[in-house]
């Protein structure tokens, strides 16, 4: 019996250590999907703010404000 315990103990200790090694992003990937977090939200604030898009959001809103009318 005292085998059959260990033996189960070491599996266990073993599957504890395999999920420990893949819980997280290491420091480098952390940083890297900050940056392209970053240049995305450039971007978007960037197409947002243009006057094409904020010409057509304008419209957007006014046919939305002016359809219950």
């Amino acid at each position: 019996m005292y085998k059959a315990v260990r033996a189960r103990l070491r599996a266990l200790v073993c599957r504890a250590r395999a999920a420990r090694r893949d819980a997280g992003m290491v420091t480098s990937e952390y940083a890297m999907g900050i940056v392209a977090a970053v240049g995305f939200a450039v971007l978007l604030h960037q197409v947002v703010t243009s006057d094409v898009v904020g010409a057509a959001l304008q419209n957007i809103v006014k046919r939305a404000l002016s359809a219950g009318a």
